[in-house]
């Protein structure tokens, strides 16, 4: 089963999101925060991230940032989410090393076909 980080501070998302996912036949792991979302992605070996970008303590930017330079975290595809929508956002998050983008409220299809994307390891 694939599994699937995610990364969210907002519990409601967080919940929403999950269920969703696991609808879809995903294994979701859950963090709150971007501390969080670094030693999970170092513990739990997902398959791919959906990290929210603002996050309290360490920014979802950070995070990535961190998981990147750890030893599961270069091949880990990484998407951003945020309700900011605009180009420099998207551009901060792909700086930190996130794969895609998407923003808030999520579009479940156009996620969906992101990760897929991502998962099956096309450009």
């Amino acid at each position: 089963m694939t599994r699937i980080l995610l990364v969210e501070d907002n519990e409601m998302n967080r919940d929403m999101l999950s269920r969703r996912l696991e609808r879809k036949g995903y294994e979701v792991i859950l963090a709150e925060d971007g501390e969080q979302a670094v030693v999970r992605a170092g513990t739990d070996a997902p398959d791919l991230v959906l990290m929210d970008i603002g996050l309290p303590g360490i920014d979802g930017c950070e995070a990535t940032r961190r998981i990147r330079s750890g030893p599961a975290g270069a091949g880990l595809p990484i998407i951003a989410l945020t309700a900011h929508a605009m180009s420099v956002d998207e551009a901060r998050a792909r700086e930190a090393g996130c794969d895609d983008f998407d923003t808030k409220p999520v579009d479940l299809p156009r996620l969906l076909g992101k990760m897929e994307k991502l998962l099956s390891g096309a450009p």
